[in-house]
């Protein structure tokens, strides 16, 4: 999913099916889903429950305390699961990106570097939520 500006280079690096969010919601598309990813923090479970299918799953990668917290909670008794994702890198799965690199299989999109002197407009330009990609500091 993503806004129209960002069709083709999300399509370019592999999406099979993209969502315009700016011109069609996902959650009232009729569309059920076994796996739901929110890396932006605007799908909770409120949302997004009549989008997953019996048995699906909601993945929080970002989402506000409380989401994380209650994440247990709010699904029991309706079949689906909500699922807090917090980042817990391993070094096994670093190598296991590497490889994908390798191989062309993983292609990171980077939208802007700063150096470490400018972290602060770093974060800045990240709070916006219009990067396109990631965004890198350099040390």
């Amino acid at each position: 999913m993503c806004s129209t500006a960002n069709l083709e280079l999300v399509k370019s690096i592999g999406a099979d099916q993209v969502i315009d969010y700016t011109r069609e919601d996902f959650a009232r598309s009729g569309e059920a889903y076994d796996v739901v990813v929110d890396n932006v923090g605007n799908a909770p479970f409120s949302r997004v429950k009549g989008s997953l299918k019996r048995g699906g799953r909601l993945l929080l990668v970002v989402g506000t305390l409380s989401d994380m917290l209650l994440a247990p909670l709010v699904s029991l008794g309706s079949g689906k699961r909500v699922i807090p994702v917090p980042a817990r890198p391993r070094a096994e799965d670093l190598r296991f990106l590497a490889g994908l690199a390798e191989s062309g299989s993983f292609k990171p999109v980077i939208d802007r570097r700063y150096p470490f002197e400018r972290i602060v407009e770093a974060h800045r330009y990240v709070d916006t939520g219009r990067k396109r990609g990631n965004v890198v500091v350099t040390m």
